[in-house]
């Protein structure tokens, strides 16, 4: 904070004395400022440098999360006083300063960050000071403008407030009422934004003051003597509806209570009224320091977190976002490709939560698509709405697809098209929506051999039957029932469990591409219906809609013996985009005993390394040891099966 005074050439201690003077007026506390901030190691040092870290980050003092972000990372208000205040000795002391360009940054910070805050904390005299300080070095000529033009006018208005409060006072008087009259003018940047507002000359703003009517009434009269008042006031002078505020009936979150009344008194002039008791007046006065009640400030602010772009752009998110509810936030386009963040130079997941003040840099991938279990990352409606829709919108185009590879090989085997015919296979396969059947065989819950079987013999059922009279047998899904087998090695087997041997005679049965089993996975069958059985992992992604939908067509599986055979199996690898990253890569597994690389494709986006291996294997045992050794390569950073 001090540092502050160095640039402007300032006497820091001098300074840090008038910080003290204007803290004391407001709180009535004595508080050493020097003292304080040249103890590197205190708790209030460490939460300035935390707001001054929380500023520097952000693209625009203006922003209003930029306030409610400083405000919600302060764990002691004393700290966001203390910066008022601090600006306000700076303000006053930086007129001979040459540097026009410094100036009219500390001013613009002065004005529109700190003057809201004190605003929003109900120190209405420190806003007013440090908006009127601002408007001095932003619009010079327009605030010494007002200033000549108010100065001119100076004793006419005072002895027109003299007049207007005459009778007030009179009256109330007469009823008993205690009371004090203030009449103030209006602030220098309250009357320029009314000038803009209402395009008009100083002279032209019909209110350039205010009487202040504070009464010393016991606690439990202050709303009747306030609207006793009202009365007063009101049978006297007309009144302007619209220009009534009535903050004595709901105060305003800050504690501001007060009635606000604008009337036309004498020469046809409007005047501003307020009406409040003395305790409601040092509210006004001091806001919330009136009663050095940090916690209840605390409390009162607005839950969620604030977090930064790389330019600085600050965003609000709901408390418990994610790196995937942030680039939602952004964009959905942002989302659908996200593949992590970048956070103070460290890489995260897209699960990794964030929290207030965060600096986060999205990191995205042309070949990412949104994911099912991507529901459960993000916290947002916003977020899970756009993800639901583009889940839809990828198995619209994935259905096509497979609409498309379906007609194409009916076409092959010369089958004609009769729509009638495949809404009956349709059907026959469960399925009540057309674009549920296609999503099925796109994403491999159904095999399009079957279906191409199913149709066939419904197209051709005279062909089928003679099939049958040759002795060509075709097993329904329906009618499928296992048969009790014998294993090789005499073991009996129950009927309700597959057995999965290569020696296994008179089933069908193959490896889900989908999931592409493993040797030691646990796994269950399903029966298609050609009457061939395939084998799925038990957490295949299509296995809950497999259960679901053909219930009936579920058979329990096992693996028999010590395995043996090789399957196929698909990981992903996500890491830098470092110097001989592939080249460590196929190093090891090249160096495993019983392990073949059938393929590799890479893809690198913003130094982020995607890689998809395909390898031969034949157990999870061995399969979970590679993937342990690949996560040891230097820039791995994720490791996983498909």
């Amino acid at each position: 904070m001090l540092h502050l005074c160095k640039v402007f050439g300032l006497n820091s201690h001098d300074i840090a004395l008038e910080t003290s003077k204007i803290l004391q007026e407001e709180t009535g506390e004595e508080i050493d400022i020097y003292h304080i901030l040249k103890d590197e190691n205190s708790a209030l040092v460490n939460a300035i440098k935390k707001v001054e870290e929380l500023k520097d980050k952000s693209a625009n003092v203006e922003d209003a999360n930029l306030r409610a972000l400083i405000m919600s990372e302060v764990a002691d208000m004393k700290v966001v006083l203390m910066f008022i205040a601090f600006h306000v000795a700076v303000m006053r002391n930086i007129k001979d300063f040459d540097n026009i360009d410094l100036k009219q940054r500390e001013s613009k910070e002065a004005g529109v960050l700190w003057a809201q805050i004190a605003h929003q904390l109900g120190l209405y005299k420190l806003k007013s000071e440090l908006e009127d300080l601002s408007l001095k070095y932003l619009e010079h000529d327009a605030y010494y403008h007002i200033k000549e033009k108010l100065n001119e006018t100076k004793a006419s208005r005072e002895k027109y407030i003299s007049r207007f409060i005459e009778p007030i006072e009179r009256k109330l008087t007469e009823v008993g009422l205690k009371f004090h009259m203030k009449g103030r003018t209006k602030s220098i940047h309250s009357i320029w934004q009314k000038m803009k507002k209402q395009q008009v000359g100083v002279d032209g703003v019909y209110d350039l003051f205010a009487i202040r009517i504070i009464l010393d009434s016991p606690k439990h009269k202050e709303k009747q003597d306030c609207w006793q008042v009202f009365s007063i006031i009101t049978d006297m002078y007309q009144s302007n509806p619209k220009r009534m505020r009535d903050w004595l009936s709901v105060p305003k979150d800050n504690g501001y209570e007060s009635l606000h009344i604008t009337v036309l008194g004498p020469e046809e002039k409007w005047v501003e009224v307020q009406i409040r008791t003395e305790r409601m007046d040092d509210i006004a006065e001091h806001g919330l320091a009136a009663h050095w009640r940090y916690k209840g400030v605390k409390e009162a602010q607005e839950t969620g977190i604030f977090v930064f772009t790389p330019k600085g752009d600050l965003f609000k998110l709901q408390t418990g976002a994610t790196v995937l509810d942030f680039a939602y936030h952004i964009h959905s386009g942002l989302g659908n490709r996200c593949t992590g963040a970048r956070i103070g130079g460290k890489q995260v997941q897209l699960k990794h939560v964030l929290k207030s003040g965060d600096q986060v840099e999205i990191m995205t991938s042309n070949n990412q698509t949104p994911k099912q279990d991507w529901l459960n990352i993000v916290t947002s409606t916003r977020a899970k709405a756009k993800i639901r829709q583009s889940l839809k919108e990828i198995q619209f185009k994935q259905a096509l697809m497979a609409k498309e590879v379906l007609e194409r090989k009916m076409k092959n085997r010369k089958l004609d098209f009769d729509e009638p015919t495949l809404m009956h296979t349709i059907s026959g396969f469960g399925y009540k929506m057309v674009t549920d059947f296609y999503a099925a065989i796109s994403e491999g819950v159904l095999d399009i051999n079957d279906v191409l079987e199913d149709y066939a013999t419904r197209l051709y059922p005279q062909e089928n039957k003679n099939a049958k009279a040759t002795g060509e047998q075709h097993i329904s899904a329906q009618d499928f029932v296992l048969a009790e087998q014998t294993h090789s090695d005499n073991k009996k087997i129950s009927e309700d469990v597959l057995i999965i041997d290569r020696s296994l005679k008179g089933i069908d049965f193959q490896m889900a591409k989908c999931c592409q089993p493993v040797y030691g996975d646990e796994v269950f069958g399903f029966v298609t219906s050609g009457g061939g059985i395939k084998i799925h992992r038990s957490d295949c992604p299509n296995s809950k809609q497999l259960r679901e939908r053909f219930g009936y067509r579920i058979v329990k599986a096992e693996w028999a013996g010590k395995g043996g055979q090789q399957y196929p199996i698909t990981l992903r690898v996500i890491g830098q985009d470092d110097i001989g990253i592939v080249n460590n890569i196929t190093s090891i597994i090249s160096k495993e005993d019983r392990i073949l690389l059938r393929s590799i494709s890479i893809d690198s986006n913003d130094g982020i390394f995607f890689g998809s291996l395909t390898v031969m294997i034949d157990d999870t045992s061995k399969l979970q040891q590679l993937i342990k050794k690949l996560k040891t390569v230097k820039g791995v950073k994720d490791v996983t099966r498909q």
